[in-house]
This record gives structure tokens, C-alpha cells and sequence, in this order.
């Protein structure tokens, strides 16, 4: 089966030395590939991670997807054996909506995300009506307004969390005008609003501002967000899988990368 809307394909290639090699306890051919489907903003440490695992004899194909939805249709359908781009209240709401059959398997990074504004220097400044852009997924869209209360700009219904909908905002004295845009498409918004919901990662990668320039983090305390590694049921104990993640969360190569890319705004979720 091909890629469904795959808008670009990067496989990163690592060849094993040999024709069979031992690994973890089987012995696995050389062109038995792991296929990893991802987003650009978490990338380059997979390929440090790739590239850490063909020393070892695993070749790794990295797929690279534009969008936060076709990684879980792909890998749903079996043409990938996991994926690496999204926290579990993503993956709730994915598999609800999506029903599909995922579950996740171990954690990798947790991810800070702030409020970005390229005209304003406070929360302050805002003016009256200020245009405020949001992720429009149920869960980013949460956490987006999550961030704005933590911001007093708006007030929410008591225990809503991540689950919050512009529905459950009771109280927004600015009368902020808030935008709900696709999340990877918020950082090109900053030109257009007063305020944005911001992942660094895709800050970083735009080159529009200092990712490290937010008025308000949402702070590293929310295990919940942290990115996990994802698969089908029947893939959960793939030998392959389990040495790859091994790599990506104790090589010193991989951890070096992360920093590079990160910046610091982040932390190793699997030592939270």
C-alpha cells in the first residue's frame, strides 16, 4: 500500500555491514529495515539515533511527514512500524476520532511551549481585542488555552484541563479575539496576530524569533505532554523498536543533538 498523502518522502539510509546479523537475540536480515514515520521539528535527533543504530547493524528509515495526522493513518495501516510526533492526549483524541489501534510504547522528549509575540513585550501591551492564535486540535487548542489562563488573559472552567474548548472559557476581560489555526502553522501566524501559541521546535526551524523569547513557558510539569514513541499492538516487543529507543534515550550522540535542537527547552521524559 502507498503512503497516503505522504507530501514528501526523506529516508534517512543506514546499511548493515553484513548479510544477517545478531541482534537482541534474533538474528534479523539487513534489509529488514524499521521504518519510523516523524515531523520535521523531531528529526534530526532520530538521525543521530539512525545513525547510532547502524553501527549496530539496524538499518533505520526515517519518513518524514508535513502534517500531525497522516503519521497515525500511515502507521494504522501498516506501513510504518512506528511513529515519533505526538503526546498521549494527541494519540486519545487520534485514536477516538481516527479509531485506530496505537499504543504507546516509551517516552522520549517533553517539549515546552510558550506565547510568542513579535509586537508586544507583555501580556500587558495587549490591546483590547487583541488577536490571539491557538492550535485548533482538541488537545493543542487545550493546552493553548491553558496557557492564556496561566497568562490571566482569560479565565476557564474549573478542571477542564487539556479538554478545554473555547466553549469553556468563562471570563476574558481583553476580549481577545482568538484564532484557531493547524498547529504546525501557528509560527507563521506571528506576522498576522498580537499573540501565538508557540512550539519551539517549529520556532527554531522557521527562524522567525528566538525560540527562547516566549512572554510565558507552560513549564516542563506536565508529563502528560511528554512524546512518545508509538506502534500497532503486535509491535509493542519488536526487538528492532525496543534497541532503537534504547539508542535515542542513552546515546551520547543522540543527547547532544537533542540540546542542539532543542535549545534546553526541553527535558528527557523518560527520566521525569
Amino acid at each position: 500500500m502507498p503512503f497516503p498523502s505522504l507530501s514528501r518522502r526523506r529516508w534517512l539510509k543506514t546499511f548493515a555491514g553484513a548479510a544477517l546479523l545478531g541482534f537482541s537475540g534474533l538474528t534479523l536480515a539487513a534489509s529488514d529495515a524499521l521504518k519510523i514515520g516523524t515531523t520535521a521539528a523531531f528529526a534530526p535527533p532520530l538521525e543521530v539515533a539512525a545513525a547510532e543504530a547502524a553501527k549496530e547493524g539496524l538499518k533505520v528509515d526515517l519518513v518524514e511527514f508535513s502534517d500531525w495526522i497522516t503519521p497515525n493513518t500511515t502507521l494504522a495501516h501498516g506501513d510504518i512500524d512506528a511513529n515519533y510526533f505526538q503526546h498521549i492526549p494527541f494519540l486519545e483524541n487520534a485514536k477516538q476520532e481516527g479509531g485506530y489501534d496505537l499504543v504507546p510504547v516509551a517516552p522520549g522528549v517533553l517539549n515546552n511551549v510558550g506565547l510568542y509575540s513579535k509586537k508586544y513585550q507583555s501580556f500587558a501591551e495587549l490591546p483590547e481585542g487583541a488577536k490571539v492564535a491557538i492550535a485548533n486540535d482538541p488537545v493543542n487548542g487545550g493546552r493553548g488555552l491553558q496557557l492564556l489562563e496561566k497568562a490571566k488573559l482569560i479565565t476557564l472552567k474549573p478542571g477542564v484541563g487539556y479538554k478545554a474548548t473555547l466553549a469553556d472559557i468563562t471570563a476574558n476581560p481583553k476580549h481577545l479575539k482568538i484564532i484557531e489555526l493547524e498547529a504546525v502553522q501557528l509560527v507563521r501566524a506571528l506576522d498576522d496576530v498580537d499573540l501565538a501559541q508557540g512550539y519551539p521546535l517549529y520556532i527554531r526551524l522557521s527562524n522567525t524569533v528566538d525560540p527562547h523569547s516566549a512572554l510565558l513557558f507552560d513549564g516542563l510539569d506536565h508529563p502528560e505532554y511528554v512524546i512518545q514513541f508509538v506502534t500497532r499492538p503486535q509491535g509493542k516487543d519488536d526487538p528492532r523498536l525496543r534497541r532503537f529507543i534504547d539508542i535515542y534515550q542513552h546515546s551520547p550522540a543522540v543527547r547532544a543533538a537533542l540540546d542542539k535542537t532543542l535549545g534546553g527547552l526541553y527535558v528527557p521524559g523518560w527520566e521525569k
